[in-house]
């Protein structure tokens, strides 16, 4: 069965499959995107050259931006480390904690190939169309945290066949 999905942002659509071999990621990302957990949330961490991060739904608030990518369920994801982290492909953020357990639902894109975080993140799905939507959101004129000083925000996912 294939799980596809479409990220639906302000800037354009990134259409998205994720891995069968991270089930508990695929759940969990399942789970949220059926909620409309993502409606509205920002890039919150956007780095040329290197990945764009979203997920946390602190971001939706402009108030306090030095929050923005402290957010999120209060759960963790047990790691499922299987995957490169290539370009194109999506991982789970994460703190510093020992078992390198996943943020309940901040995700990053890979803009390049970075196997220096190999082993540290579970990767768990790739883009298979929009990478030039991911390269728009990663070159937006940022501040000082990365975090882009006009929004980037996730309008809505949406499931393909399979994805529900």
């Amino acid at each position: 069965m294939s799980y596809t999905y479409t990220i639906k942002t302000n800037l354009g659509d990134i259409s998205i499959s994720l891995y069968e071999d991270t089930p508990r990621h695929l759940e969990n990302f399942r789970k949220l995107t059926n909620e409309n957990y993502y409606d509205g949330i920002r890039f919150h961490r956007v780095i040329k050259g290197f990945m764009i991060q979203t997920g946390d739904p602190l971001s939706r608030n402009d108030d306090n931006r030095m929050l923005h990518g402290t957010g999120g369920p209060e759960y963790r994801v047990a790691a499922e480390i299987k995957h490169p982290n290539v370009r194109g492909t999506l991982a789970a953020a994460r703190d510093n904690n020992p078992e390198k357990a996943s943020s309940g639902s901040q995700f990053y894109i890979n803009q390049a190939d970075n196997s220096f975080l190999d082993g540290e993140y579970t990767v768990f799905g790739q883009v298979t169309a929009g990478m030039d939507i991911v390269d728009a959101i990663a070159g937006v004129e940022t501040d000082f945290n990365d975090n882009p000083l006009q929004p980037v925000s996730i309008e809505t996912i949406v499931s393909s066949q399979g994805g529900q």
